[in-house]
């Protein structure tokens, strides 16, 4: 097990609480625990340097990087922090921390050489959440990551994102208020449910629990591929989790039936297992004495890494959102001053930098295939400088090939139309001469 990480890892022991049920978070088998740091910790944007573009980057690919440049600027980006393709690369891929980085390329050979890593899931970023849930033990870490690979075999996860098509979002989202609201202060995407008006009944005459959850693995591939390299564009730094808000106004133990234990245990059991280490902080507001007591039954279900990230909060919670979150982000409900009036709510919006017309055109730009974006520095070629500026040229290119080949059929209609009135003109001309002059 690797273990050069004392200097900046938290051990969690059995404390007091403070009456919430957030303070109890040992272990079952009473062992300290591994509390690591958020997941963007040193991914950060390494101080600005003033390179210059490479004198073999062709016009093409300069032109392109100019585009991506001027858009960054609008972005609020300085002129030199997307001067080059290397740039663009720190933002999505994050500054890696050398300790990390080395125990990964150890569990990437490991895995290697077992023959058991798919290159399209060789990515810095997913191994390195793997090792973090399992403290950086490399057999626990193998198994997990072996069993995400199962399952998103088994459960066809690649074939969501074309296949599932959810007719019912807009009535589920009546039933099930919830949904992706604007950032948090550091930038990541801020995920928001109002638990406490939830109707059970009417979500099951509208939805199955079956189906339910694979929307929710949709929003959760989405999230990884789109989401995050978004936000990390609208922030010019690594993102890689999400700060969620749970409103539990009104929920006790009445509300946990049968229905929500399976669709709680279905969805804590896949993001624990499947998306591990991508939650940030959750807080669990407008929590009453009901809440308490069915909070005291649900923990148990929790890992321990997750219930530290929790803070259960009661009715006086505003203080502690501003913290994390600007006002303008956090809806009127929540204390803030948003309301989303254009599209009929907060939780209706999807407001975020992954709707931002200038941050969706470079993402698309820079994605060479249907897997996202967020994987693109780890993928065969790409993982180098030069791949990142080859697949910004394929795409200038093809955008050029698009346009080359509508001018060549705008031209080609152009010929038949031509061929048409010269046809017409050689029939007039025969009748002319097949006619008589009379002087």
């Amino acid at each position: 097990m690797y273990k050069s990480r004392e200097d900046r890892d938290i051990v969690i022991s059995k404390g007091g609480g403070d009456g919430d049920g957030d303070g109890d978070v040992a272990s079952s088998s009473g062992k300290p625990k591994i509390l690591h740091p958020p997941i963007e910790s040193h991914w950060h944007l390494p101080p600005q340097d003033k390179h210059r573009p490479s004198s073999s980057m062709s016009n093409l690919g300069l032109k392109t990087m100019i585009k991506f440049r001027d858009t960054f600027k609008k972005l609020g980006g300085s002129s030199s922090s997307i001067s080059s393709n290397k740039s663009l690369k720190t933002v999505l891929g994050g500054v890696r921390d050398p300790k990390d980085e080395k125990v990964v390329e150890c569990f990437r050979e490991l895995l290697f050489l077992e023959d058991q890593l798919p290159p399209q899931h060789n990515d810095y970023h997913t191994l390195l959440r793997f090792l973090r849930m399992r403290d950086f033990d490399f057999t626990k870490a193998k198994d997990a990551f072996l069993s995400y690979l199962k399952w998103r075999e088994d459960y066809m996860v690649d074939a969501i994102p074309k296949e599932f098509k959810f007719e019912e979002y807009e009535a589920v989202k009546k039933c099930y208020p919830h949904g992706y609201h604007g950032v948090d202060r550091y930038g990541r995407p801020l995920y928001i449910e109002r638990i406490g008006m939830v109707d059970l009944n009417k979500l099951l005459q509208v939805t199955t629990l079956e189906r339910f959850t694979k929307y929710h693995v949709s929003e959760q591939e989405k999230t990884l591929n789109w989401r995050y390299p978004a936000c990390s564009l609208a922030a010019k730094r690594h993102v890689a989790s999400t700060t969620s808000i749970l409103d539990v106004h009104g929920v006790g133990l009445a509300n946990f039936s049968k229905p929500a234990r399976y669709l709680f245990m279905e969805i804590q059991k896949i993001d624990s297992n499947y998306y591990p280490e991508t939650l940030n902080r959750l807080f669990i507001v407008n929590a009453g004495s009901g809440f308490k007591m069915l909070w005291k039954a649900v923990k148990a279900f929790l890992d321990t890494r997750t219930l530290a990230k929790i803070q259960v909060l009661g009715y006086n919670y505003q203080s502690n959102l501003l913290d994390v979150v600007d006002q303008s982000n956090l809806p009127t409900f929540l204390g803030g001053d948003c309301t989303c009036s254009d599209y009929g709510g907060c939780l209706l919006s999807d407001k975020g930098p992954w709707n931002n017309p200038d941050i969706t055109e470079m993402l698309q730009a820079i994605s060479v295939d249907n897997n996202g974006v967020n994987n693109y520095a780890e993928n065969g070629n790409l993982d180098s400088d030069e791949g990142l500026l080859r697949n910004i040229k394929i795409k200038a290119l093809e955008a050029e090939f698009r346009e080359a080949n509508k001018k060549i059929q705008a031209l080609e209609a152009a010929l038949e139309e031509a061929k048409i009135v010269l046809k017409e003109l050689g029939q007039q001309v025969e009748e002319l001469r097949s006619t008589p002059f009379e002087g």
